[in-house]
């Protein structure tokens, strides 16, 4: 079900993401780094870090709570330029509530055999809907 999630966003599938963990109140969204998604520096641009970070927390809340949620916030800090050829955003959450759920996110990059390095943190808040 949640990869079917990931597939009717338009946003994700241009972006070729893929959902490549998800219940128990964790989630990982990866996907390939292609010259398309770097700035004039050669890094990925930080609205990729970004999307990569709101999904990985919202599917994690969802995992924990159920598929309908929506980012109420989210806050992210850069820590290093992101290159490589994979990025990976993994979150978890803190704590599930009844109307909000809070978590945590790592965005790495690296390559797809190598050791991943850490180049931004996040952290937000999705919203639980009222059905």
């Amino acid at each position: 079900m949640a990869r079917k999630v990931l597939a009717a966003q338009p946003f994700s599938v241009l972006l070729d993401a893929r959902l490549t963990a998800f219940g128990d109140g964790e989630a990982a969204v990866e996907l390939d780094i292609r010259d398309e998604l770097r700035q004039q520096f050669g890094s990925v641009h930080g609205g990729v870090l970004s999307y990569a970070a709101d999904n990985a927390l919202a599917f994690a809340a969802g995992s924990a709570v159920g598929s309908r949620v929506a980012t109420a916030g989210f806050s992210i800090d850069f820590l290093r330029p992101a290159r490589g050829t994979l990025l990976r955003a993994h979150a978890h959450v803190v704590r599930a509530g009844r109307t909000r759920v809070a978590c945590r996110c790592d965005v790495t990059t690296g390559d797809a055999d190598g050791p991943q390095t850490l180049c931004a943190v996040a952290q937000g808040t999705i919203a639980v809907l009222a059905d």
